[in-house]
């Protein structure tokens, strides 16, 4: 029941089967069989199915709140009885890439110190090549890239999915519709990292495959908090990851211009040394996954 309650939530909150199973790495028919099996169980419909897209039912909203209630019991339980204090070291210490450090790891590593307020932890923001090359001269045990690489001597597992939206000051009112083609993307005012920036190689792969040999670089930065500075006060554009911006579209600071047919994604990834086993590191890459978006 547990499993199934888990699947219900992700798929409420991406409103799509093929997304959910992304997220949870197992197949689009084990989710779908999942919602049916629930809607069996309790005899309710909680999705209404059309061609492209899903709707949550007014039923399946309230079996949201109750399926949000039970689950927090579930974790609590979790880290009641299965997961206790004195089975975590005084010491956890880890790499990260940058995105990941500034804006998902430390919400999550201050939730994890309420629940272990004597685990105290030394993390390290780089690179991810640097990252990976702490881990395999073991000055850390494991980290979080964003990328893989082919090197056997070390293993990747999936996190979450990253996307590189166009942004831009929320009172620039150039492109009213919201959207642009490839053509005027090369011609726009844009902000950008630093060479050797993760987030800049994902991008010149991407333009590289659709044949954009440059884009219209006006100033380079060498931290996405740098380029949000510049933008709030000018109407340039930049490439940044959604991760990094989730607070400036809420507090009506940025917006993202979409550009059509026009997708830029990456995934993050857990690496360690092949073979490494810890339960404190499965432990916590649990924790991560469950508390990253809270």
């Amino acid at each position: 029941m547990k499993t199934k309650l888990q699947i219900f939530k992700i798929v409420a909150k991406h409103l799509s089967f093929t997304k959910a199973a992304e997220q949870l790495y197992i197949s689009q028919p084990a989710i779908s069989k999942a919602i049916k099996n629930l809607e069996q169980d309790y005899n309710t419909t909680l999705f209404i199915r059309k061609r492209n897209s899903i709707e949550m039912t007014t039923e399946g909203k309230s079996f949201l709140i109750y399926t949000n209630k039970i689950l927090t019991i579930y974790a609590e339980m979790d880290e009641k009885f299965l997961h206790k204090k004195d089975n975590f070291p005084n010491f956890i210490k880890f790499g990260v890439s940058t995105t990941l450090s500034n804006y998902i790891i430390p919400k999550v590593v201050a939730k994890f110190r309420v629940n272990f307020p004597e685990t105290r932890f030394n993390i390290i923001s780089n690179n991810s090549d640097t990252i990976e090359e702490l881990i395999l001269n073991e000055d850390i045990d494991f980290g979080i890239t964003e990328g893989r690489t082919s090197n056997p001597k070390l293993h990747f597992e999936k996190f979450i999915k990253d996307e590189i939206v166009l942004v831009t000051n929320v009172n620039n009112h150039t492109f009213r519709k919201g959207v642009i083609d490839i053509e005027t993307l090369q011609q726009i005012p844009i902000v950008e990292r630093e060479k050797g920036s993760g987030t800049k190689m994902i991008i010149d792969t991407f333009l590289l495959e659709h044949k954009i040999t440059k884009l219209n670089s006006v100033v380079s930065f060498n931290s996405t908090e740098a380029i949000k500075n510049y933008l709030y006060h000018s109407d340039h554009y930049a490439l940044l990851s959604i991760h990094s911006i989730s607070g400036d579209l809420m507090n009506n600071k940025l917006k993202i211009i979409d550009m059509k047919d026009l997708s830029i994604e990456r995934w993050f990834y857990f690496v360690n040394r092949t073979g490494y086993l810890s339960n404190t590191f499965e432990y916590f890459k649990k924790f991560i996954r469950h508390n990253y978006n809270f």
